[in-house]
């Protein structure tokens, strides 16, 4: 800062009507070339008091822009958001969404270019340079702990997006009835982020999730929640205020939220181990640059990334895509080894299970460069400052969950690794789980010796048994400690769902192979419910299309519904979700479609899958069909308080089916 800022910020206020409590100002943004508007609301004693201030960025919602005076005509939410700084030593900047293309009216206000078709307008690199335009003119505390940012819907997204994407610049998150998915990434090769998805992100962040009783996306709110509430190493708080409609509410109570993350010591340090995953071929985060080569769009992924090693993998779609082998990933890391050093690099490849060593040099910078392919591989490295690395847990399966069946005895695929680079002896696993449905059949197991970059197939030893009932998927968790080195110990959850053990067979099901099919599927009406079926034409997949997959053919799977979630759902045909342990079948693609009439911007998605070619004859692939229904849920006779439904809530729920692939 300057001895001329104190002055400038007192000719700012000044400026300003007298009753004008917020400063509406521009700058010059370079990412957009352009001028952009930001509101700022100073503490009364701004100019006086020479103090530096911690800073809340404000993202506003659908429609509206920076002025958040769209849907109040600005007499609810600035004035509380002006009340409480003028109670506390806080600066509020209000961030400006606006794309011109994107606002063609009040439902064509798609603020933050977050839709599949745009990324030419990048709001992650124009936040970015926002804090350094602030932190330049105004006095602020410049660390991360003092960074907060927080938002309504869409803004409430990318107040959960940003801070996932720059976990080392925000220390902490809050979101007023967040959007639940929009898509980010690269120009022409965007990828839908659900933050519920890519929860590891804020492992060593505070977040908070606020939502209103009667807001029309309640459910996504409580499946973004249970995600945040699962992961135990997340700072997560969560409130559901008494209203109405989709709104900012508790702004007080929020804003203390971020006063305590401002007290927090903890935002301060570094994390020991952290992960993160990011759609963009160049990314950073906690000090370490990644760039990708690739043309396919997807995630790259760092998991349990520490000073001796981490695990570098990658997803064609989140949370459950397959490994993308094409692409080249250089991972530089943070400056924490000793300058010119030489290091023995221990390289497990996850798709092979080999390991190769080679040596490797720390640079001047302190810095050590690793290019790898997108197939998967646990890196470890040894040498000065390393120290002796635990024992890794390997990934218990390629897809985002193991999916277990109930009413057998399941042998657990764990496999515990040896990063080091000399032999681990006398390795300890043990097993349990605090689910009443989970039957520990073996509980412990003992490994006498793991050669360096070797790993113990445990899973004859550590058996479970489940029970469960009829309907969807139940989550469920299992603990493993692995004690090593005498004493010392790591513990990790795996978290797995357990098959339903009553599936209902399909009442009708279509394959499309290339061949185009009418079916009747469910239209909604509108925000106060009602509906019926239409008909659409659809092709799909690759094949003779004579309605049966065959070796070397790509389909989707459609199954008939006698009634969906809507009343008025009935007798419609849609897409599925195809789960199976069969090495016979792949997903090679994810269909995404909006689903009809929702205002959320998420996503209905149905697998592509393909039986490959070597799939022998007469072989029967047992698979679980899941679909998606939803509805406009409408009760205009039930009040939140004293007012009553704003407009119908958007709900969906899932449905398994159990069906037979026949290999010809």
């Amino acid at each position: 800062m300057t001895n001329l800022l104190p002055f400038l910020a007192f000719l700012l206020v000044q400026s300003g009507l007298p009753d004008r409590p917020f400063h509406d100002l521009t700058h010059d943004s370079k990412v957009f070339a352009q001028p952009r508007h930001y509101r700022i609301i100073l503490p009364p004693d701004y100019e006086t008091s020479r103090k530096a201030y911690p800073v809340i960025y404000f993202f506003h919602g659908h429609s509206d822009r920076y002025t958040l005076e769209h849907y109040d005509g600005g007499t609810e939410f600035i004035p509380k958001m002006v009340d409480y700084v003028r109670a506390h030593d806080v600066i509020v900047v209000l961030v400006d969404g606006y794309v011109a293309r994107d606002y063609t009216g009040f439902y064509g206000g798609s603020p933050w270019d977050v839709r599949l078709e745009g990324g030419e307008w990048d709001f992650g690199a124009y936040f970015l340079e926002l804090i350094e335009h602030i932190d330049g003119r105004f006095r602020t505390l410049t660390d991360r702990r003092h960074r907060a940012i927080s938002g309504l819907s869409m803004g409430g997204f990318m107040s959960l997006w940003l801070s996932a994407r720059y976990p080392h610049l925000v220390g902490s998150a809050s979101a007023f009835n967040p959007g639940p998915e929009f898509h980010t990434g690269d120009p022409g090769r965007r990828s839908l982020w659900r933050p519920k998805d890519h929860v590891s992100n804020h492992t060593a962040s505070m977040v908070r999730l606020i939502r209103a009783s009667g807001d029309y996306i309640s459910q996504y709110h409580e499946e973004t929640r249970q995600a945040y509430a699962n992961a135990d190493n997340v700072s997560f708080e969560y409130r559901i205020d008494e209203f109405h409609k989709h709104w900012i509410t508790s702004v007080a109570e929020t804003f203390d939220f971020h006063l305590r993350a401002f007290a927090t010591p903890a935002l301060d340090n570094v994390p020991v181990s952290w992960s993160h995953s990011n759609p963009y071929r160049e990314f950073s985060a906690w000090g370490y640059d990644v760039t990708v080569e690739a043309n396919e769009k997807g995630f790259t992924c760092l998991t349990d990334v520490r000073q001796g090693g981490f695990r570098v993998t990658t997803r064609q779609w989140a949370p459950d895509g397959p490994p993308i082998a094409s692409h080249r990933i250089t991972v530089r890391t943070a400056p924490v080894y000793e300058p010119g050093a030489r290091y023995q690099m221990i390289d497990h490849c996850l798709g092979t299970g080999q390991a190769a060593v080679r040596e490797i040099q720390a640079g001047q910078d302190r810095r050590i460069a690793v290019t790898l392919d997108g197939t998967g591989h646990q890196v470890s490295f040894a040498g000065p400052g390393t120290g002796a690395l635990p024992p890794v847990l390997l990934p218990v399966t390629a897809s985002d969950r193991l999916r277990l069946p109930s009413g057998v005895d399941v042998e657990l695929p764990i496999r515990v690794y040896n990063p080091r680079g000399t032999s681990m002896t006398d390795v300890r696993v043990e097993l349990k789980s605090d689910y009443p449905t989970v039957q520990v059949l073996g509980g412990s197991a003992t490994v006498e010796s793991i050669s360096s970059g070797r790993f113990a197939d445990l899973s004859r030893q550590l058996r479970i048994r489940l029970t469960a009932g009829a309907g969807y998927f139940a989550p469920t968790r299992l603990t493993v400690t692995v004690v090593y080195d005498g004493w010392y110990s790591v513990t990790e959850n795996i978290d797995f769902l357990t098959v339903p053990e009553i599936i209902p067979r399909p009442v009708e099901v279509q394959v499309l192979d290339g061949r185009t099919t009418t079916f009747r599927v469910f239209r909604q009406k509108g925000n106060q419910g009602g509906g019926g079926p239409v008909d659409v034409n659809v092709t799909e997949g690759k094949g003779n299309g004579n309605g049966v997959l065959e070796p070397g053919e790509e389909a989707t799977i459609w199954v008939r519904l006698e009634q969906g979630m809507d009343p008025f759902d009935k007798n419609t045909w849609h897409r599925c979700k195809v789960y199976s342990d069969s090495t016979w079948r792949l997903e090679v693609a994810d269909l995404q479609n909006q689903k009809q009439r929702e205002w959320t911007g998420a996503m209905e998605r149905a697998s592509v899958v393909r039986l490959l070619k070597e799939a022998p004859a007469s072989t029967t692939i047992p698979v679980l069909l899941d679909n998606e229904s939803w509805s406009f849920h409408y009760t205009p006779d039930v009040r939140y308080g004293t007012e009553k439904l704003y407009q119908a809530f958007q709900l969906h729920t899932r449905h398994l089916h159990r069906y037979e692939i026949q290999v010809r």
